[in-house]
């Protein structure tokens, strides 16, 4: 019960995730697209609003994404890993 479940591919170059490598993670990117698409739909681009909503979106994909890319966060040169 201890595995670590993988749902984005590391970068290849520099640091972060890059695209969704299981179900799991487009559903993520899926919900995060939808909770920012209607932030602003509702709300207007420039509102204070729309602005506390998806600020913690973004909080929450970086995470969960951080704890789910396939060897971690870490600074890329290109090497195959």
């Amino acid at each position: 019960m201890n595995e670590r479940h993988e749902w984005f591919a590391p970068k290849r170059y520099g640091l972060g995730a890059g695209l969704p490598i299981a179900w799991q993670g487009w559903a993520l990117l899926a919900g995060f697209i939808a909770v920012v698409g209607l932030a602003v739909w509702l709300f207007g681009e420039h509102s204070p609003r729309a602005l506390a909503i998806i600020l913690p979106a973004i909080a929450a994909l970086l995470i969960v994404t951080a704890r789910t890319t396939r060897g971690g966060w870490r600074w890329r040169w290109g090497d195959p890993d």
